[in-house]
């Protein structure tokens, strides 16, 4: 049981005009399945969904409460629409509170507008990462400090505040880099710019002549 709740209901209906009808209701058709489980189709109210996601992050566990049974789940994967980001479907992955879980959550740069190495670029080569852990040890991202970073030294994954929990497994070498810091390019003459020959070859050719 957990403190996060979301009211949803059995869905009979099935095919794809049933399933558009249910989106122009603003609910979306999902399922839940467990392991050695049959899968239970469901439909959930969209903006009731959004504020549990808004509230808690994707990664979080919560309960379904189907037919007046609570249901411990995380979101295994939202489907969208591609051009409107529109979510169309929901997966979502019934726990054993007692059963380790394997997951996906993001990455977060706390600070990564403060950075005080200025100017600067931050790149970032990893937005989420992937763990194992039991379903109440699950986070809600995984975080790291940007605002000190220098040019020299890349955040690498056994950096994130997750590396130092016990409880968590991370499935990803440590030593792969999460994310570093740049100079900004350099800008380019604007004589240069606009022949597309640089200054030196210039010279050159003038010589020559």
């Amino acid at each position: 049981m957990t403190a996060l709740k979301l009211e949803v209901e059995r869905r009979t209906e099935l095919g794809k005009n049933a399933v558009n009808k249910l989106r122009r209701e603003d609910k979306i058709p999902a399922v839940i399945y467990g392991k050695g489980e049959e899968n239970i189709n469901i439909k959930v109210d969209l903006s009731e969904f959004l504020k549990i996601s808004k509230a808690a992050g994707v990664s979080a566990v919560f309960d379904l409460v189907l037919e007046g049974k609570s249901i411990p789940v995380v979101v295994k994967e939202i489907q969208r629409l591609s051009l409107k980001n529109k979510i169309v479907h929901i997966d979502f992955q019934k726990l054993n509170m007692n059963e380790e879980v394997r997951l996906t959550i993001p990455i977060v740069l706390v600070n990564r507008d403060n950075i005080r190495l200025q100017p600067s670029v931050l790149v970032q080569q990893l937005d989420q990462i992937e763990i194992e852990c039991l379903p109440a040890h699950i986070p809600a991202s995984a975080q790291v400090d940007v605002e000190n970073m220098d040019f020299s030294t890349p955040i690498y994954v056994r950096d994130l505040d997750i590396a130092k929990n016990e409880n968590i497994t991370i499935l990803r070498d440590l030593d792969d880099v999460v994310c570093s810091l740049t100079p900004p390019a350099a800008p380019r003459d604007e004589e240069e710019e606009e022949t597309g020959i640089p200054e030196a070859t210039k010279a050159s050719e003038n010589r020559m002549e």
